[in-house]
């Protein structure tokens, strides 16, 4: 049944309510309270007693979530009863070799056959005692329109950049088809939510059929350690853009702690849609991506997978292997053999082989009759008419070849369309000269690795075939760029598959080159794929996951958002939301209170297009203004012009423009400007540099204030912005090396401005001339949002801690919005800003007051 934690959510993003789904039968042990006692969560009740406590909760576990088990299933025959073996060829029982021996490995799935209701419970019963396997049982409607229907028809080709451009060409997106697959992915998270132990477990989630799966989790568990891989490609930013619930997706892989991609385009591609689609920006640190996710740091692991070298020399050491060897070495003695294997289906480029075949015949006579090429077609994945169309083309061109350029003793392409054993397909790899993956777009894709291997042999293979054991092995592989093995195989002949003159001639040159040179490079790829296998994969995977979650425990989690869109905010264990009531009893309670307020994105919202302040923000400043015991600033970046046009009805605010370059503390007294650096010659060294890259970017523009230069790059475009961004800071840097100067970056922009000017000047400016004047503050208060308003939360900090102060004042930095600072206390938009200022204006008391033992001048501080 569906978790009761889990109801609102699942209702919200399906819309019905599908789970009516059996429970795991022997509950395994999961969250340890008090030592021997396992706590009854989600309605699972207190553990049978069934399972062993004391030994499984002392071991590492690590539970393996996908699509399928990795199991074979059938009837027996005599008695009807289901009979269950290990998958031994599964990735997912293979990655088991990369984990310590005494790590207890649990797999979440599906089978591959449909279990009848009346039988599902002792069926699950029986997968948890002999398999450690935890079945999901979907209903077949749900399965169809999961896997068939949102899987193969939507997700599939689109991350394989097909776009239902026409009823003919790809489904269109289908809501219900949607809903399914957020069915499905609760059901699986359902099951992982009665087993897991939260506080020690690691949760190892797999491939595209699964990505919405942790924000369930996550929800449930904030602190859940859990790993996410993508198998499949991931499409650039204007392919994954089209799909309507993109952001639901993106959200869903970035509640996982680590997502790992077979290649760094993959995951350069993820990257980009998380910073164009949900504005989210990434670092490189220490070695490792990170991208900060409300507090969270979301590692990115690149990384392909491998073999299992133990299972392929298995194989190579069958019996049946060699027999079959020598079979196929008979067949087509005297000529050269050339092998390819792919499933059949419209990515995988098998018509553009043949196509390439026929033109590598044509345009070399001499090869006729002395090259073949064995094409083993597996069953295809999915079905639909798109299949269909690609296996009649596959036909057609074979026949017209081997038409063409076949004889009764010679046919140029040998098609094999039926299951293969793995034996088999050894053989054929073993005898082949050259491998060539062809698809035109494709995840991982295992076959150069495994003929790789089948080429180098074994001893045993070697001793049946009467092969001396040091005589030299060569391979020789044409791949496709657009395959996610091309990368780790750098020796192989690289081709665009879609250009079938440059595959002829690839095929050409692999054939013909001579063995001293197919033998290093045979060696070279040996060594790589021999030495980063499934086992190295999994184990570095899960290493970088451990690193990824040492922190849990040492942040304040919580969760916010709805439905899809729900994600967890970690920050430090002090930071948390600043209370109107608790900060207007402090402000009671003092009387000599220093107030400060960044401008933009503090008491007036980031996106308004009005940037004046309303008539509520102008009213609260002058009731907080009119109380004798406060001094009130505005510290803004910007120009002191624009401040004097908005705030000119507020008589007693201070005010500090352009970062506190220039200050005023009240209407009628005068600017004043600091003089640590007078010298602004430097303006004229950078503002040109800055022209050539707005010049250059379009959507950039440069703000000219009188003390600084800002170049804006929040209209360009997300990755090209921040790249110039990037060369404009070192640019600059290098120009104003000798300049008293310094260049900084926030967001979206690139800031010169004069060197020892920061908004954290003015804070102790104002504090220090309340103590000059022999009124030391007992109460600051300081509220703001972004990098430069942390230079105030810390100069504040600093002043306080000043031996000159008779007494520790109250102190309330505040940033607002929930992100790392430096600051103790948030809010979490401007609403709430003005909501307490309202609060403190309320409790003002106003009396009359005179400025003048206030004011000061910088020159008297300094």
């Amino acid at each position: 049944m569906a978790s009761r934690s889990y109801a609102n959510l699942f209702d919200l993003a399906s819309g019905g309510d599908l789970l009516d789904i059996p429970r795991t039968p022997r509950a395994l042990p999961r969250i340890m309270t008090v030592p021997g006692i396992i706590s009854d969560l989600d309605g699972c009740g207190a553990n049978d007693g069934d399972s062993d406590v004391s030994s499984s909760s002392c071991r590492e576990r690590k539970i393996i979530v996908a699509n399928m088990l990795p199991l074979h299933a059938k009837r027996d025959t005599e008695n009807s009863k289901w009979c269950f073996s290990l998958d031994e060829d599964s990735i997912l029982l293979q990655l088991k070799d990369g984990f310590s021996s005494d790590t207890e490995v649990i797999y979440v799935g599906s089978l591959k056959v449909d279990i009848d209701a009346s039988e599902q419970e002792e069926v699950a019963q029986r997968l948890l005692d002999d398999f450690n396997c935890v079945p999901t049982f979907l209903s077949h409607d749900i399965q169809k329109k999961f896997y068939l229907g949102f899987c193969k028809q939507q997700l599939w080709p689109l991350f394989h950049y097909m776009l239902p451009m026409c009823p003919d060409h790809g489904d269109r997106f289908d809501r219900i088809l949607w809903q399914a697959y957020v069915s499905a992915n609760k059901i699986f998270a359902d099951k992982v939510m009665e087993i897991i132990n939260p506080d020690d477990d690691f949760v190892w989630v797999h491939d595209y059929h699964l990505m919405v799966l942790p924000t369930f989790l996550r929800k449930r568990y904030n602190r859940v350690k859990l790993g996410f891989f993508l198998h499949s490609p991931f499409p650039s930013s204007e392919i994954y853009r089209t799909l309507p619930v993109r952001d639901e997706i993106l959200r869903g892989l970035l509640n996982a702690d680590l997502i790992g991609f077979h290649t760094f385009d993959y995951a350069r591609h993820f990257l980009s849609c998380c910073s164009r689609m949900l504005g989210l920006d990434y670092e490189s640190k220490r070695g490792h991506i990170g991208l900060d996710y409300f507090g969270r740091t979301i590692f990115i692991k690149i990384l392909p997978v491998g073999i299992h070298m133990g299972r392929l020399e298995s194989v190579l050491n069958l019996p049946s292997t060699s027999a079959k060897l020598k079979e196929i070495q008979e067949e087509f003695e005297g000529k050269k053999v050339i092998v390819g294997v792919d499933d059949m289906d419209i990515f995988k480029g098998i018509s553009l082989k043949l196509l390439a075949m026929e033109h590598l015949l044509q345009e070399d006579p001499d090869m006729q009759g002395k090259v073949v090429l064995v094409q083993i077609v597996n069953p295809a994945r999915g079905s639909g008419k798109d299949v269909q169309e690609a296996k009649k083309e596959t036909y057609l061109i074979a026949q017209r070849i081997n038409d063409t350029y076949g004889s009764e003793e010679y046919q140029p392409v040998k098609l094999i369309d039926r299951p293969v054993p793995r034996f088999e397909k050894s053989a054929y790899y073993a005898v082949a000269e050259c491998c060539i993956v062809n698809a035109v777009r494709d995840g991982m894709n295992l076959v150069p690795y495994k003929y790789l291997v089948c080429r180098q042999g074994t001893a045993k293979l070697d001793e049946a075939l009467g092969r001396k054991i040091d005589s030299p092995r060569t391979s020789m592989l044409v791949v496709s760029e657009f395959i996610g093995c091309s990368p780790s195989l750098s020796g192989a002949i690289r081709v665009n598959p879609w250009d079938i003159d440059a595959v002829a001639d690839a095929l050409c040159l692999a054939l013909t080159m001579n063995d001293s040179e197919k033998q290093l490079r045979h060696e070279k790829h040996y060594r790589y794929v021999s030495s980063h296998d499934v086992a190295y994969w999994a184990r570095s995977f899960m290493q970088d996951l451990e690193r990824a979650c040492k922190d849990h425990y040492t942040k304040r989690c919580w969760g916010i958002g709805l439905g899809l869109g729900f994600r967890v905010v970690s920050l430090s264990p002090g930071f948390r939301k600043l209370s109107i009531d608790h900060i207007v009893s402090a402000y009671k309670r003092t009387s000599r209170r220093a107030i400060f307020l960044d401008y933009d994105g503090t008491v007036v919202p980031q996106s308004s297009i009005n940037k004046a302040p309303s008539p509520e923000v102008i009213s609260m400043l002058n009731a907080l203004c009119s109380d004798p015991k406060n001094i009130v600033f505005i510290v803004s970046g910007r120009g002191r012009d624009s401040l004097s046009d908005w705030f000119s009805s507020c008589q007693l605010l201070g005010l500090a423009a352009e970062h506190g370059y220039f200050l005023r503390w009240s209407r009628d007294s005068e600017w004043e400007s600091s003089h640590l650096s007078a010298d602004l010659d430097w303006k004229n060294i950078a503002e040109p540099v800055m022209q050539l890259y707005t010049e250059a970017t379009d959507g950039s523009s440069i703000e000219i204030k009188e003390s600084a230069l800002v170049w804006h790059h929040q209209d360009a475009d997300p990755d090209f912005g921040s790249c110039q961004a990037k060369e404009l800071l070192d640019h600059l840097e290098s120009v104003l090396a000798n300049e008293p100067a310094v260049v900084k970056r926030g967001q979206h922009i690139v800031e010169v401005k004069p060197q020892g000017i920061s908004k954290g000047l003015v804070a102790e400016k104002v504090i220090s001339t309340m103590v000059n004047r022999g009124n030391p503050p007992d109460f600051v208060m300081c509220i703001g949002d972004d990098r430069s308003d942390e230079d105030m939360f810390e100069s504040i900090l600093r002043s306080v801690s000043c031996p000159s102060l008779p007494t520790t004042p109250e102190i309330f930095a505040c940033t607002v919005g929930r992100k790392p600072s430096k600051a103790k206390y948030f809010l979490d938009d401007t609403s709430d800003v003005v909501k307490l200022l309202q609060g403190l204006a309320a409790s003002s008391n106003p009396k009359p007051r005179h400025l003048a033992q206030f004011q000061v001048s910088f020159e008297s501080t300094i």
